[in-house]
């Protein structure tokens, strides 16, 4: 396996500063409280990336960028320039590069985007969440609905053809007819991909310690049922758990994490994970969460962990079955560096349990039962044996 070809490389840059902090987010993301300290976090990020270089002696082309938070817009485009143009000081960009910003409706700003666009950005998530006003209002978000529709319009107006919209099912005091009306206002707006998701409630938020009243779990089933059948029947396929897009507009950079791709990861709280060598030098990376513990930039902050070789058929197909097209033993092989066989008997107690159908030779799919119970496929892989692999 010492001759199998690296994944695809890919970089995600996490900004932690919000408008205020969303009672349901479980992100690592933090009110802005005075000032942002834009140039001191973009000075903080490139050292960071020049000691992730330093280290894994990166030189593989990036596929794809993604900025995330929080909420990176805040950001001035000037600051992210500065960002981009040092960037290629230590990496090379791919030419059809996909660059990713996660932007909410309460940011945006006509010439601001009109600046992101002409720096090259080329993808814009927006985070609408909803298109009524009390489930915003509920969910603590900082724009109204028609400031979300406005977000869109100041979007296309600045050259954004590629963008995604995000949206939230199973709100407090929801109904079905709630939801589709979301995605409908969505489809209307003709994003490239829309995100859909169900609201959980995580541990330490808000909404874990305060848990708000949310419909029954056949309802939250019905409200996902109606909305996937919409989206279908408007061009946007479900490609991932939760993801939708037109015809060749999937967001490059998820499917290259759910592919068991590599990535840099910087910022306050990132995680990167990136391959050495195959199978026994696949490590994971995270930085501190903290912004102030960050900024100080202690490399001893910095964690650095290999991935067990007995873990990777577990960690390959828990990110693999994220997605509608699933596997084929080829790629577990280039991925992993470990041999066909050390999925067996895994795999055969889940074809046999009928959560996985093998659709062509060697090529795996979650059944529609299995797409409804990834935790028992899971099960099967848990301390899978490669100690002959």
């Amino acid at each position: 396996m010492q001759n199998t070809p690296l994944p695809p490389l890919s970089l995600y840059i996490h900004f932690p500063w919000c408008i205020q902090k969303c009672p349901y987010c479980d992100f690592n993301s933090h009110a802005v409280k005075g000032d942002l300290p834009e140039v001191h976090y973009i000075d903080a990020l490139l050292n960071d990336l020049d000691q992730d270089i330093a280290e894994f002696h990166e030189a593989r082309p990036i596929q794809s960028i993604f900025m995330g938070g929080g909420t990176p817009s805040l950001f001035s485009a000037n600051q992210l320039d500065r960002l981009l143009t040092a960037m290629q000081q230590y990496l090379v960009f791919a030419d059809d590069i996909e660059i990713t910003l996660e932007a909410n409706p309460g940011t945006f700003e006509s010439d601001k985007f009109t600046d992101y666009r002409a720096i090259g950005i080329n993808r814009l998530s927006i985070g609408i969440q909803s298109f009524n006003d009390a489930h915003l209002k509920r969910l603590g978000r900082v724009h109204s609905a028609d400031e979300a529709i406005h977000a869109v319009a100041i979007a296309r107006q600045a050259g954004f053809d590629n963008f995604n919209l995000d949206l939230m099912f199973g709100l407090p005091e929801s109904e079905e007819h709630d939801s589709l009306h979301d995605v409908q206002q969505a489809i209307e707006l003709q994003p490239a991909h829309i995100s859909f998701y169900q609201l959980t409630l995580e541990p330490n938020t808000y909404f874990h310690k305060y848990p708000p009243v949310l419909p029954g779990d056949d309802a939250i089933f019905n409200q996902q049922l109606a909305c996937q059948k919409l989206l279908a029947e408007h061009g946007y396929q479900q490609y991932e758990i939760s993801a939708y897009a037109k015809k060749g507009k999937q967001c490059r950079h998820n499917l290259n994490y759910w592919s068991f791709g590599d990535y840099l990861g910087i910022g306050a709280g990132a995680h990167g994970k990136i391959t050495r060598s195959l199978p026994n030098n696949i490590v994971r990376t995270s930085k501190p969460k903290q912004p102030e513990q960050y900024l100080r930039q202690i490399k001893d902050d910095r964690l650095c962990q290999e991935i067990k070789q007995g873990d990777l058929p577990l960690e390959f197909i828990m990110n693999h079955l994220r997605l509608k097209q699933g596997f084929s033993l080829a790629t577990y092989m280039q991925r992993t560096g470990l041999p066909a066989q050390s999925l067996q008997p895994a795999l055969t107690n889940c074809l046999q349990q009928e959560l996985l159908l093998e659709h062509q030779q060697h090529y795996y799919q979650c059944s529609e039962k299995g797409w409804h119970f990834l935790d028992n496929i899971l099960e099967n892989f848990l301390g899978t044996d490669t100690t002959d692999a």
